[in-house]
């Protein structure tokens, strides 16, 4: 039985290998800071979310114009 086409002792030799490079102590603070990011981020966007101002209707102003055709100068050619 494997994970897409992965068995578990590939699992966990690929695990053995990350603890041996970056130690425990160090994947340890990794995934307190990743979740201290996550929850920060989460905070942020309640917090965004609380304080966006109800958008107000604003009235239109109609602005009364006349077109005009504008000529072009003759071309000398």
């Amino acid at each position: 039985m494997g994970f897409g086409g992965i068995s578990i002792w590939q699992l966990l030799i690929i695990l053995l290998i990350v603890v041996m490079l970056f130690g425990t102590k160090r994947l340890k603070s990794l995934g307190s800071d990743l979740g201290d990011a996550i929850k920060g981020f989460r905070k942020s966007m309640d917090n965004e979310e609380n304080k966006a101002p109800p958008v107000e209707e604003q009235k239109g102003q109609t602005i009364e114009a006349q077109a005009r055709k504008v000529e072009e100068p003759a071309r000398k050619d």
